[in-house]
């Protein structure tokens, strides 16, 4: 596919900052985690991040799906790198993006490190903004292999399908944290309500992506692990919540599954369908 196309310095630069965007959001992550150096996340901000300290914060186990995630930035900057994928106009349109996406997240982390969660959230909606346009790119695109649609879209779509989640539960943190309860409707309302939220963003996804099912994967495992976190534990319990972020998730699998139903499009746009 790259074949044919003349080569640029500007390929070489994308796949270097991709690389080195990959390298700082894995350092970062340790920080975030408080391995080596730096304050756990769950602990940062007077425990704000934490599992139960609010009505949409996913469960501790739900974090573990970073793991997926930060070895699909490895892979995908080495895809990036290979010479044979350098020329490729789906990677220089995505590679960018891609780079930012990975900085924003080390962003994210060094915000809540110094305690700054209202600059988390803008952080993360900005984050949001630019897996959309990823989103987009790779949904109007084809992959040139299967291996390319797992290393580079799945990544991306788990990538968003988590932060889709995320961002909700920043904000509600930083909401809680400044003591702050919009309207006076109480924590159960909202949870209610920005989970129908997510509901309806994934059914959009879903209907723009054709169903990619990676992107659901992600939002409803952040969802479930809502549900679980309102319901079992000695933290924050709230039924309206769990059982909101049951439905959300059962909406999100439904419309995905509709989406995905055949119909007349070109049969290599498979591929991309991950």
């Amino acid at each position: 596919m790259s074949g044919s196309i003349a080569s640029s310095p500007h390929d070489g630069a994308r796949a270097l900052v991709v690389t080195f965007s990959a390298a700082v959001a894995i350092v970062s992550s340790f920080i975030g985690s408080g391995a080596l150096v730096g304050t756990p996340i769950s602990q940062v901000a007077d425990g704000a991040l934490a599992a139960d300290a609010t009505a949409v914060a996913p469960g501790g186990p739900a974090f573990s799906i970073w793991t997926l995630i930060y070895l699909g930035f490895v892979a995908l900057a080495i895809w990036q790198a290979l010479p044979a994928h350098r020329t490729d106009p789906r990677q220089r349109r995505a590679g960018w993006w891609l780079a930012a996406a990975m900085l924003l997240n080390a962003a994210w982390i060094v915000c809540v490190q110094f305690d700054q969660l209202w600059l988390s959230v803008l952080t993360i909606l900005v984050l949001l903004a630019v897996l959309i346009v990823v989103f987009a790119i790779l949904t109007t695109t084809t992959p040139s292999s299967r291996v390319e649609a797992m290393v580079v879209d799945a990544t991306a779509f788990v990538y968003l399908g988590w932060v889709c989640v995320a961002v909700v539960a920043n904000i509600a943190a930083a909401l809680a944290a400044s003591d702050i309860d919009p309207f006076g409707l109480g924590a159960d309302t909202w949870a209610v309500l920005v989970l129908t939220a997510v509901a309806l963003v994934a059914v959009v996804l879903a209907v723009a992506g054709h169903g990619r099912f990676t992107v659901t994967a992600a939002i409803v495992w952040g969802l479930a692990w809502i549900a679980v976190a309102r319901t079992t534990g000695d933290g924050f319990t709230s039924p309206p919540a769990a059982i909101a972020a049951m439905v959300a998730a059962a909406v999100a699998i439904v419309a995905t599954a509709i989406a995905r139903l055949p119909r007349s499009r070109p049969a290599e746009t498979r591929i991309t369908n991950p």
